[in-house]
């Protein structure tokens, strides 16, 4: 379980395919808390820990996580919003993650607002997802609030916290997100398609 909230962003260093898996090698500060089998969230996906180098670490999606997230798009030199899992002692800044990416959105608009940015998404809505206004999405990996809500698609304004402590800063308009809804919201329309 993670909570959205990003520890720290990490760097691509290496990208190797092998088979229908790709490992993902990372240079980021908490490698040295790291160990061997340890989950982390890589802009929201749940990956494990399989090596451990001079302050990088290496995670492997496989092609069920390359099919359903971004992660397959990304470039050797991009930042990436890392998360460990929380601790059960620790305080829920964010809300319930599971870091299992539900679908991949695209921007389809973006403004810089004085002050804050506002971004929004479109998803496709085959899978039965939906948002709620003033209601939680985590766009890759970091807990947000949804400002605006449609039926295909939703808004979040961005403080300039956020947007210099994530890799928002570099998404624009046609960039392609991953989306975890919010799992309380997935268990309730569920239920109501029953």
């Amino acid at each position: 379980m993670f909570t959205g909230i990003i520890e720290t962003l990490g760097k691509v260093a290496d990208l190797r395919k092998e088979n229908g898996n790709l490992h993902i090698t990372v240079e980021s500060t908490i490698t040295q808390e790291l160990k061997i089998d340890q989950s982390v969230a890589h802009n929201g996906v749940c990956l494990t820990v399989i090596a451990l180098g001079d302050g990088t670490h290496t995670v492997t999606a496989i092609e069920e996580t390359l099919n359903k997230t971004s992660i397959g798009h990304l470039k050797v030199g991009e930042p990436v919003n890392l998360e460990r899992c929380m601790q059960m002692n620790a305080r829920l800044d964010g809300h319930i993650v599971q870091g299992h990416v539900d679908q991949t959105a695209t921007c389809i608009k973006f403004t810089e607002l004085d002050g804050s940015w506002e971004y929004t998404f479109k998803y496709d809505t085959s899978a039965g997802n939906v948002t709620v206004e003033k209601g939680s999405i985590c766009v890759n990996g970091i807990s947000l609030t949804v400002v605006n809500s449609g039926p295909d698609h939703f808004s979040v304004a961005i403080i300039p916290y956020t947007y210099e402590h994530t890799n928002l800063h570099n998404v624009r308009e046609g960039s392609v997100v991953n989306l975890e809804f919010d799992i309380i919201g997935k268990y309730v329309a569920r239920l109501m398609n029953r």
